[in-house]
């Protein structure tokens, strides 16, 4: 590796040598290598994980895609010099690899609560989605694949619905379970059949699915490994890092040959993280992507063939950790604020003509969908919602992206360039567009 840098942050960690195409967010170095399959993302994969091994280093978080692989290392709001050496071998080894590094493409989407009761709050969503608690007041997805929420004081009471809300799709005993463990604690449940909307004490929502016994997994045999909450995933827990990296090649190299996407997720275990006692090292998730699986037939063989091999070298899935989280807005014009979304995200609309999501090109942020509101409904059209999106983008694009979300009829509400923004879309849903530099907590 190259001699140690000093200590840095935010945009002078890209100054560094050896991390041009690396950028800090959510406090943590984090590049994106683009890739012409996943077999070559998984080339990349097992080059970071050699280098980890070697330096005794703990394996970053890895999302390979066959577009490219994100990388993201560390997990302070300080990168040290180990971190910068870390990340400037890694170029090397994508550089070898023929992947280029395009940080243009990065954000890190995360939900922000306003809250007078932030404890009880709290308190609600770690159980509602089976998050951790972080420091001040956040809480993270065990496996830091879904957005993370952070929590701020609210002055005053907004006592109408949101227009905003989530949905957790967990495996069916862990949706089902969850729904009767709040209910229990006193939360508002609404049941509708297939899933139930779950409120906190100051009325934001959750729709937690699915709820029906069996509603979770394929009709057909050999194929108990994986579980279909709206992507069907596979959740594998490994004793080394050699067998993750074997699974993630051969998954690569099954879902290569059957022309179609995987998305292929490596994560360090957390301690305690896996309820069913075992103590992997590494963590390998396995998913389609929303509705594909339904979509392509050839999905269903290539599942199969995936559980074949991940058996094969002696690996137990742990269905209990599979899970899918999107974002519903609201809007009386839905077109409209569905191109705004599209703009600011830099997402992709769904080609399905009887649905209204829209989608990270590359996969790796939360779908969000659509739905209308009575135009008549006045109060909780303007009420502010308690609920908003915070996209956390590199210092170099932020600026780009704010005039984008104008262009595509959003509205300035806050300016406090050139670290943070607060945009409206054009019914006055908000995004929190920040560099890292801007991430503190308890704003209001």
């Amino acid at each position: 590796m190259a001699p140690s840098t000093p200590s840095t942050t935010d945009d002078a960690f890209p100054d560094l040598s050896g991390t041009e195409g690396w950028r800090v967010l959510g406090g943590r170095a984090t590049a994106w290598f683009a890739a012409g399959s996943h077999s070559d993302a998984a080339l990349l994969s097992r080059a970071v994980s050699e280098l980890c091994g070697g330096a005794g280093l703990a394996l970053p978080d890895l999302d390979l895609r066959s577009t490219g692989v994100r990388v993201r290392l560390g997990s302070d709001a300080t990168v040290s010099a180990a971190v910068a050496d870390l990340a400037s071998a890694i170029s090397d080894a994508a550089r070898r690899l023929g992947l280029e590094p395009r940080p243009g493409v990065l954000q890190e989407l995360g939900l922000r609560i306003d809250t007078r009761q932030v404890e009880t709050v709290t308190a609600f969503w770690e159980s509602a989605l089976g998050y951790q608690r972080q420091a001040q007041h956040g809480l993270a997805d065990p496996l830091r694949r879904h957005p993370p929420l952070r929590f701020q004081q609210m002055d005053a009471p907004r006592p109408l619905r949101n227009r905003l809300h989530l949905d957790s799709v967990a495996a069916q005993p862990v949706a089902s379970g969850t729904v009767d463990c709040l209910a229990s604690a006193g939360a508002l449940v609404a049941h509708h059949g297939y899933y139930a909307t779950v409120a906190d004490a100051e009325g934001n929502e959750v729709d937690l699915l699915p709820l029906p016994a069996d509603t979770d997994r394929w009709d057909v045999p050999d194929i108990d490994d994986w579980r279909l909450v709206f992507s069907a995933v596979a959740v594998y827990p490994t004793a080394t890092i050699e067998q993750a990296d074997r699974l993630v090649t051969v998954a690569a190299e099954i879902a290569d040959r059957a022309g179609i996407s995987l998305l292929l997720d490596v994560r360090r275990a957390a301690p305690g993280g896996d309820p069913a006692g075992r103590t992997p090292q590494t963590v390998v998730v396995l998913d389609t992507g929303k509705d594909r699986w339904e979509m392509d037939e050839r999905y269903l063989p290539l599942c199969r063939r995936v559980q074949q091999e991940a058996r094969s070298l002696g690996l137990t899935a742990a269905p209990e950790r599979a899970r899918f989280v999107q974002v519903g807005i609201e809007a009386a014009d839905v077109p409209a604020t569905r191109s705004f979304w599209q703009a600011v995200l830099g997402y992709e609309a769904d080609p399905r003509s009887d649905v209204t999501d829209i989608v990270d090109p590359n996969r790796l942020g939360p779908v969000l969908f659509f739905q209308p509101l009575d135009p008549d409904d006045t109060a909780r059209r303007t009420q502010r919602n308690r609920l908003h999106l915070e996209a956390a983008v590199p210092h170099d694009v932020a600026d780009a992206k704010v005039s984008t979300a104008l262009r595509a009829g959003g509205t300035v509400v806050r300016d406090d360039s050139p670290t943070r923004w607060t945009l409206a879309d054009p019914e006055g849903n908000e995004i929190d567009v920040v560099v890292d530099a801007a991430r503190e907590e308890g704003r209001a």
